[in-house]
């Protein structure tokens, strides 16, 4: 199949995941899966990123066609990223298989 798909990852503070889904779903995005997960930040990492880190995250994935990528990307960065109360990381991965996930309408028919 190849790889058309990437799997995009924020890892933001809790109660933020709206705001990752609602920029994803402007850039084409159509839905996205939430973990709670546990940030181990300290001292240093605050220093170094000049903000205070909360341990409490929320971790969304969403799985995107490649073309979309970053678009995806760079909403979700300005409308939750760093410089924002999400202050969220995000990157992407490429996803070499899938199965039960369609990208696009296309391969429904």
């Amino acid at each position: 199949m190849g790889n058309k798909g990437e799997l995009i990852v924020a890892i933001i503070n809790r109660g933020y995941s709206d705001l990752v889904m609602e920029a994803a779903k402007k850039a084409g995005a159509r839905g996205g899966t939430i973990f709670n997960a546990h940030g181990t930040g300290n001292k240093e990492i605050e220093e170094y990123f000049g903000v205070p880190i909360q341990p409490e995250k929320e971790m969304v994935f969403i799985i995107v066609d490649k073309s979309i990528k970053d678009n995806v990307l760079l909403n979700i960065y300005k409308d939750a990223g760093l410089e924002t109360k999400g202050q969220g990381i995000v990157f992407s991965l490429p996803v070499d298989d899938m199965v039960g996930v369609t990208l696009n309408e296309e391969e429904t028919k």
